[in-house]
């Protein structure tokens, strides 16, 4: 893969001195309801956002700030699932404008395969006089873990044996980022396996193509060094990625990297990261602006003593926090 381009001189120290440092750590994280597991996010304007459950397949539409979401977008029958029965979805990344998201194509807990859970597809926005929402475009993509499994280019990961465990055990098979370059092609971004202790990204040649129903064509695999975990979320930031690091399973830390996009070069940690009990499992740039939002995934989260998850809709809750860049 070639180089996304040079990353801005500013960018390391922003992010870990008045990025991370006073965004992150000097922060109270704003409380966003309605759900808890916040998996996947993108920008709809700048101040709205959409954010993926990978608990529902139902969009919810939230205005920065305000705590209840502004409209809700059931993408069940577009996904050919019933409505109580999730696609995990976990990865969402835009193009021109257009949105493509990302199930986890992993089994469940209990190692059983799941179709629903192998979908990638795509929505535009559609700005309406309450504000801007979503509709689903082309057609949800099914093959895309067969595409995986066959591609000769992949064998070296033997991903076949890998999409037969559950998705937490070690070795197994769970996609939980998704990123776009900057010549219209997306990075796969794999939270396990971690094949020789380095994260997995696979380049998509041809997403537009894919949602149309043509075959899946990738592009030379990345290994990335993340001190031994997956990748939980990647965004381009400008000319370089963020990167989420996190545990294959639920157990382990949480880091940020910078990466130049090169994969002749290692990402950076950023030091003063500090998420506090977060997990940042998806992030997004704010249009317009000089700032980053992190989601936390909160399904776990105790609130009374229950798991949020198990909450009333209600009751549900996702934390988020915003990082400033000069």
């Amino acid at each position: 893969m070639k180089p996304i381009g040079r990353v801005p001189f500013w960018l390391p120290l922003a992010l870990a001195v008045l990025g991370i440092s006073t965004g992150v750590s000097g922060q109270t994280p704003f409380v966003y309801g309605a759900m808890c597991d916040a998996s996947a996010a993108v920008a709809l304007d700048a101040n709205h956002f959409a954010v993926a459950n990978d608990e529902k397949n139902t969009l919810m539409i939230y205005r920065r700030g305000k705590r209840s979401p502004v409209s809700a977008v059931d993408l069940s029958s577009f996904l050919v699932t019933k409505k109580d029965k999730e696609s995990d979805l976990e990865g969402a990344a835009s193009i021109d404008g257009r949105t493509f998201w990302i199930s986890s194509h992993g089994r469940n807990s209990s190692a059983e395969r799941q179709e629903r859970r192998l979908r990638l597809f795509a929505t535009d926005v559609v700005n309406r006089s309450s504000g801007p929402t979503v509709v689903a475009v082309g057609r949800p993509y099914l093959r895309l873990l067969d595409d995986l499994v066959a591609a000769p280019g992949l064998s070296v990961f033997k991903l076949r044996d890998a999409a037969a465990k559950a998705p937490e055990e070690n070795g197994g098979l769970n996609i939980e980022g998704l990123a776009a370059t900057n010549d219209r092609k997306l990075l796969i971004g794999f939270r396990n396996p971690i094949p020789d202790q380095k994260a997995l990204v696979v380049p998509l040649e041809n997403p537009q193509e894919v949602i149309e129903g043509k075959v899946a064509r990738f592009g030379a695999a990345i290994q990335l060094n993340l001190a031994n975990r997956g990748i939980r979320s990647i965004e381009r930031i400008g000319s370089s990625y963020l990167i989420v690091a996190g545990p294959a399973a639920d157990i382990g830390s949480f880091s940020l990297y910078r990466w130049s996009g090169d994969a002749a070069q290692s990402p950076v940690v950023l030091d003063n990261a500090d998420f506090k009990g977060l997990r940042p499992e998806a992030m997004f740039a704010i249009p317009g602006s000089n700032k980053v939002q992190f989601l936390s995934d909160d399904g776990q989260r105790l609130i009374g003593g229950v798991e949020c998850k198990r909450l009333d809709k209600s009751k549900q809750s996702f934390r988020s926090l915003i990082v400033d860049l000069p």
